[in-house]
């Protein structure tokens, strides 16, 4: 038996006898995107909340002064407010983000998996957890892993949270697997093609030509900007990119940022008071994408899709429609494996 076929089979070469039975040799590739609560009750709420809105990577104001007011009033009242927002999209599988991601690694691995090869999934922040998994792919005789968060921008507040994560858990093993953490992909050939590819699909299939494309990213707040992240310039690119390759006029696709969270000042222009406007501006018709999302979550199901909406149509627009993330379908499982080539590169 081969060296590595002996290795993949838990036994080690050269082993004394009552070696406890080892199993190595495989390469592990973990898909991680942000995460989501186990359910909309307000206990799920609430435990997820705590643990994302505790991350110093999100909120980098003193635990002394945030915590308090973070265990007090905000969870408190926010798990009510965020669990009936949730419903509004949950499916029977649970929340979209968790049913894309999943689907999304098992079609991966269907695709590129192998004796060799295990891909898996896993969150930030919920279930399952980044440390649960690496566990897993240890268990499972993978001693290189390649972690790759889906964020196509990066920020300090999601793919660095992602590597964070990764390295917490690997604090704690003994035997620790080597890792590469992935690069972010916003400007990709790959990307932007099935970026491209899929907001050209959707508009030939509507029945208005829209005015003005909406690409809404999410937002950081703008003092994280200040201090060097490079998420901003990550979102413009990606959208200069896309209309390139979409031979769009200049200012037909417009760059904005959503989801902003407490009084401070975040990155400009908010895409809720961008809708807000655009009707009284003489731009009736528009559609909105979510470049920083590869996977519909709550951000574009329901603050995009019916908040967006509601608040477009009554400042006076006519027609909103929102272009599908690129979720499980053929475009992401091409993207993500071209993806996974690049980091997996020498080990596969």
């Amino acid at each position: 038996m081969a060296e590595t076929d002996m290795l993949l089979a838990g036994k080690p070469p050269h082993a004394p006898d009552g070696h406890p039975s080892v199993t190595q040799g495989k390469v592990g590739l973990l898909l991680v995107n942000l995460g989501t609560p186990d359910g909309t009750d307000y206990k799920s709420m609430r435990r997820y909340l705590s643990e994302f809105l505790s991350d110093r990577r999100i909120i980098e104001v003193s635990p002394l002064i945030w915590q308090p007011i973070l265990q007090g009033p905000i969870l408190t009242f926010r798990p009510k407010k965020s669990g009936e927002a949730y419903k509004k999209i949950w499916t029977d599988e649970g929340s979209p983000l968790l049913v894309y991601t999943k689907r999304q690694a098992e079609k991966l691995n269907a695709r590129i998996g192998s004796e060799r090869l295990v891909v898996d999934f896993a969150m930030t922040y919920g279930n399952p957890s980044i440390a649960s998994k690496i566990e897993a792919l240890k268990a499972k005789g993978c001693d290189r892993i390649a972690i790759m968060a889906l964020y196509p921008q990066y920020s300090a507040t999601t793919s660095a949270s992602v590597y964070d994560r990764s390295f917490d858990a690997l604090k704690e093993m003994r035997w620790q697997p080597a890792v590469r953490t992935a690069s972010p992909f916003h400007d990709h050939p790959a990307y932007i093609e099935a970026l491209a590819a899929s907001i050209s699909e959707h508009i030939s299939g509507l029945d208005f030509e829209p005015e003005r494309v909406l690409m809404s990213y999410h937002g950081i707040p703008k003092a994280y900007f200040e201090k060097g992240d490079p998420y901003h310039c990550h979102c413009h690119k990606t959208t200069r990119l896309v209309a390139e390759k979409l031979g769009w006029a200049d200012g037909f696709a417009m760059t904005t940022f959503q989801s902003r969270f407490g009084p401070t000042e975040w990155l400009q222009p908010y895409t809720d008071k961008t809708l807000e406007a655009l009707p009284e501006q003489g731009v009736k018709k528009v559609v909105a994408v979510s470049p920083a999302f590869i996977s519909d979550c709550l951000e574009t199901l329901e603050e995009i899709a019916m908040e967006g909406r509601d608040s477009f149509m009554e400042a006076g627009g006519t027609h909103f429609s929102v272009a599908p993330c690129l979720n499980d379908s053929e475009r992401a499982i091409d993207l993500l494996e071209t993806l996974a080539a690049r980091e997996l590169a020498g080990w596969v």
